[in-house]
Formats: C-alpha cells, structure tokens, sequence
C-alpha cells in the first residue's frame, strides 16, 4: 500500500491573499495618496483660517473644489484610454454660457433648460469620440481643434458675461444642509450615478484594457471603438455639468478664454495627484476628486499664510511634480501595465 501524498498548504494558501493585496494596493494607492496629501493640506488650512472651519468656509471650499473636481472626472475618463482631452475647459465654459441663457423661468423651463445643457455637452464630447476614432486622428489634436470650436459657440452665444439662471436652483445647488455643501453631494451623485455604473460595464472595463495595451485589446475582441467614443462622451457630460454648477455660482455666464485654459491645465493636474496615469490603464474618478480639491486648497493655504497668490503656479507645479514622481516610481516597478490588475 502506497504511502500517503503529502500536501503542502502552507506556501500555497497564501498566494491568492497575496496576490489580492497587491491588487488592491495598485488599484487604490493614488487615491489614498490624494486622500492623505489633501486632509493634511485642509487641516492647515482650518488651523490657520481666524474663524476656524466654519459651515460657511467649509460650503465656500467645497462648491470651489467642486467645479475642478467634475471637470477633472471629465479629464480622466479620455486619460484612462491613453488620450487627453484638451476641450474640457472649453466644454465647461460653452455649457456655462447655455446654462446663463435657457436655465431660466418656471421650474419646467428650467429642468428642460438643465436637460438641453446635459445633452449639448454629451454631444460636444461624442463628436471628439467620433472624430477621433473614426478619423484616425491624435486626441491631443482633435480636442484642442474642437475646443476652439466650443469656445467659438460660447462666445456667440455670450458676447459679453452677463444672463441669468433660476435662482431657487442656484440656491439650493450652492447651499449646504446640517453643514453638509450640496455641491459635494452632487458628486457623490456623480460617482454613484455616472461613475461606478461605467467603471464597472463592458465599455468601461475596456477603456482600462485600451489604456494598458490597445492592440492586446484589440486582439482580445474589445469594443475599442465604442468604448473611446463613450469615454469622450461622458466626459463632455461632466463638464458640461460642471459648467451649469458654475452658473449657479456666479449666476451668470462668461465666455472667457483664461477660464476654460485655467481649469483644462488644472484638470491634468488634478488627474495625475488622484493617481491616474497619464499613459493610461491605471486610475479612478474618485482619485482625480481629491487631486483636484488638493490643487483648490493650494491657493487657500497661500491666502492664509498671506503669500503673494501670483506665486500660485509654483506651489501647484511643486506638488503636480511630486505626485507625478510617486506615480512614476510604481510604473517603473512593472513591465506591463497589465500586471496592476492581475
């Protein structure tokens, strides 16, 4: 009778809990990066503000960070195919200008107003998908084409900053309740409604495989072209968003050229602190939500510490630069894009 076959569990029972942790980490190291560097940057900032962390400087922060927040969701889901989007600003700005002119009057011209808004900029990005992949084209230069455009209609449509927008709806979107900012919970929206559903569906899942490798992609029978086209899509949509909580903050429309150049250049850095890599495959939404909050409590931190607000850009490039070193040095460590998500 033949011995007993011994077997060894202990170097193997372990390997899928590793292999989980590593995966894990990858995937959420960015974001709690993001999430460390912009609770201690807050913090300062409540410490050193004369009043403290009051209901009103925490609405005021938040409807800021807000604006570059969207937009810097609409940045990275072209990013995470390996593109950029350089019309994001534009689209935010043309949405801005409509919103000052049609959300207006009763509540249903309002929600009809809301909803042509929505639309105009889930449009504006669909033409960017579409012209890209079925034209072959770079993204870099199509959204910088196309945003000339956008901005062109902005600018039609609001010669000069003026209009007007419903001011129940302005109101509300801008207020907070039991100190909570609406603004910040019109992202959580945005995360649970738009976010998650497309981070987790087939086209989703696929712009991450286009942004590891496309041909790998290709080869594995992804949706290529629809997934790019939806990604442009959504992300006109959250600009497009963006643009109408500007309106209710300003209450009123402009169809400034430094506005919408400021928040693109400011959504690639919010993009890169939340972790997401610029070669795409590798990143999250919610990560780009506290880059962009980060990049917001730069400018309130040099206000509080009474330091010349021209030298902004510094201290901004100073910690773009550090969290694309830290991004780096995890792209380094691998061979394959792929291997984050094994």
């Amino acid at each position: 009778m033949s011995a007993p076959v011994e077997t060894v569990g202990t170097n193997e029972a372990p390997a899928p809990r590793r292999r989980f942790s590593v995966r894990l980490s990858a995937a959420q190291r960015g974001i709690l990066i993001a999430v460390t560097i912009f609770a201690v940057m807050f913090a300062v900032y409540g410490w050193k503000q004369p009043v403290g962390l009051t209901a009103n400087v925490i609405n005021t922060a938040s409807n800021k960070g807000a604006l570059l927040a969207l937009v810097a969701m609409a940045q990275t889901l072209p990013v995470l195919t390996g593109g950029l989007d350089l019309s994001v600003g534009a689209i935010f700005v043309l949405a801005n200008c409509l919103a000052s002119t049609i959300v207006v009057g009763d509540p249903v011209s309002t929600a009809l107003g809301i909803v042509a808004v929505l639309f105009v900029g889930f449009l504006c990005g669909a033409t960017n998908g579409i012209v890209i992949v079925y034209g072959r084209l770079q993204p870099l230069i199509v959204t910088l084409a196309m945003g000339a455009v956008y901005f062109g209609i902005a600018l039609a449509l609001r010669p000069q900053p003026g209009g007007s927008v419903n001011f129940e709806l302005a109101d509300f979107m801008t207020r907070s309740t039991f100190a909570i900012p609406h603004s910040a919970i019109l992202l959580l929206l945005v995360v649970l409604i738009v976010w998650i559903p497309y981070r987790r569906s087939v086209p989703g899942r696929a712009a991450y495989a286009i942004g590891s490798s496309e041909q790998a992609a290709y080869m594995s029978g992804v949706p290529i072209d629809r997934a790019k086209v939806l990604a442009y899509a959504l992300s006109g949509l959250l600009a497009a968003i963006g643009g109408l909580l500007l309106t209710a903050i300003t209450y009123s429309g402009a169809a400034k050229l430094s506005i919408a150049n400021d928040y693109t250049l400011n959504s690639i850095g919010a993009v890169v602190i939340g972790g997401t890599s610029l070669f795409g495959g590798m990143g999250s939404a919610i990560g780009s939500i506290f880059g962009a909050f980060v990049m917001r409590t730069v400018g309130d931190l040099l206000i509080v510490f009474d330091i010349n607000p021209v030298l902004q850009p510094l201290f901004v490039g100073i910690v773009l630069l550090a969290a694309v070193c830290i991004g780096s040095l995890r792209v380094l460590r691998i061979k394959n894009k792929l291997d984050l998500y094994r």
